[in-house]
């Protein structure tokens, strides 16, 4: 948390912002100019922000201001610049979904989580950055390019919401939203030492509905604190009678965003935490090294800390065959008709797809029970399961994805991101918290596994390490001059006023 008093708006965290707004000591005016103009010293070089609305966020701020002024309660998110990702519907901006064959596409229909946001005060800068379709966590397309890592923009920024994590780390925007279907809102957020959510399957409601029986793409929220995390998550969360999927559960009754941290704050002792240094996966030198300091930090909080790792075998053809099939339903029509302008990873996963017979479907879903009964069998003697969010740090932007992980080839595009997509497959809510920095200044996660639906139980023991580590209170070198040319060149972080 920073100074109240900080003339840098954006060096405030999502809830302290939200109070200075309520309290009217600052105007929505006033916080989306100072965005926007961070917007403009660095995004040239990182490229998070790649489809901008700015003239339509200051409009929506002053009638923000004026509302305010004339009484009207505010909403939870009232006056906070966010940014979505250009996988959701917008209505009114372009929504590219990261590919050459949408490049003017602009929809007539928000999608619901979005206009949630909107209607709890919630003003748009713009789109966030994402790979072609969401394919693959590194963030780069051919409409776009690449979005490069606030804390080194010769490294990636993750994927596939890299344009979400990395304007959060680069204060351009106060909350982002994401999508995770195998960690593309933990490897981003990992990778740029911001905090990403992959809540429960149907927590967050996804409307349009393009195959009501998928447990394994979810929508989510992106902060820089736990507490920024949970307050919107409070806001996109609850039922809706157009998702089938959707759970009963309604968010907490929030009125003030000061109530987060109270929500969250709870004792940790006798919290029974399994530690898995790898999941029994390639884990670089570096990474590992990062994050082992993490485990002595669950024990000093009071935790149980058991070495021990679910069975998670069966998840790997699980999680390939479910996301093969999603592939191929949602676009094989474009593979047919426009080979020549998809991308290599789109192209690979739709044509693993058309391979599917449905004794794989049968098989794939007798894995995915025999799974979810083991893991809940671990989680009867565990709380919490803690492990690596990414397999190694971010890498060269240039490179597609990482081709070896501690001398361990990988095969594909999905191959290293087995920490973050097994656990998909198990279904349970899981986050990336900032967990520390390699030697060479790199940010790395500690993934957090939670209990079936333990959604906010999980944000509670997150907020708790976070507030032990102050990891996540590391800005990048750029923020110190705001200055674009200075961006260019690497540098160490540097702690946040």
């Amino acid at each position: 948390m920073t100074d109240p008093d900080l003339t840098d708006l954006c060096a405030n965290d999502a809830v302290t912002l939200a109070g200075l707004l309520r309290d009217r000591e600052v105007s929505a005016r006033e916080v989306v100019a100072a965005h926007i103009e961070r917007v403009e010293a660095v995004d040239p070089v990182v490229n998070a922000i790649v489809t901008r609305c700015f003239d339509r966020a200051l409009a929506t701020a002053a009638a923000a201001d004026e509302a305010l002024a004339a009484g009207t309660e505010p909403g939870l998110l009232h006056g906070l610049p966010v940014a979505h990702k250009d996988l959701a519907d917008t209505a009114g901006v372009r929504t590219t979904y990261g590919s050459p064959l949408f490049a003017d596409h602009v929809p007539a229909r928000d999608a619901l989580h979005v206009s949630r946001m909107a209607g709890a005060g919630a003003i748009s800068l713009g789109k966030t950055n994402t790979p072609e379709f969401g394919a693959g966590s590194h963030t780069v397309n051919a409409v776009f390019g690449a979005t490069r890592n606030p804390y080194d923009p010769t490294r990636s920024a993750g994927g596939s919401s890299g344009g979400a994590a990395a304007a959060l780390a680069a204060r351009m925007v106060s909350l982002a939203d994401g999508s995770d279907l195998g960690g593309s809102l933990r490897n981003p957020a990992s990778f740029c030492n911001v905090v990403g959510l992959r809540p429960s399957p149907g927590r967050v409601p996804s409307w349009p509905v393009t195959d009501v029986a998928d447990v394994l793409g979810v929508e989510g929220p992106m902060g820089r604190t736990v507490a920024d995390v949970a307050l919107l998550l409070a806001v996109i969360s609850g039922p809706d009678p157009r998702v089938p999927l959707a759970l009963d559960a309604l968010p907490p009754a929030l009125t003030d965003p000061a109530q987060v941290p109270l929500l969250l704050t709870r004792y940790l002792r006798g919290t029974r935490v399994a530690w898995s240094a790898d999941l029994g996966l390639p884990l670089d030198p570096q990474a590992r090294a990062a994050l082992e300091p993490a485990r002595q930090v669950l024990i000093d909080l009071g935790c149980d800390v058991v070495d021990a790792t679910p069975d998670l075998s069966g998840a790997d053809e699980a999680f390939r065959t479910w996301r093969a099939f999603r592939f191929v339903t949602n676009f094989a029509p474009l593979l047919s008709e426009y080979r020549a302008q998809l991308g290599a990873n789109v192209t690979w996963n739709i044509e693993r797809g058309l391979e599917l017979s449905v004794a794989d479907l049968g098989r794939a879903t007798t894995l995915s029970a025999a799974l979810a009964e083991r893991v809940s069998r671990f989680f009867e003697t565990f709380d919490v399961l803690a492990c690596p969010a990414t397999q190694v740090p971010a890498f060269d932007v240039e490179l597609d994805w990482p081709h070896e992980i501690d001398g361990v080839p990988q095969a594909n595009y999905l191959d290293w991101m087995a920490s973050a997509y097994l656990i998909s497959a198990t279904g349970l809510p899981a986050m990336s918290v900032p967990a520390g920095f390699t030697a060479a200044g790199l940010p790395v996660g500690l993934q957090l596994v939670g209990r079936r639906r333990a959604d906010w139980a999980l944000l509670g023991v997150a907020h708790a390490f976070e507030r032990a580590t102050g990891h996540g209170r590391v800005a990048p070198a750029l923020i110190a001059t705001g200055d674009a040319a200075a961006a260019k060149r690497p540098g160490a972080p540097r702690q946040a006023p």
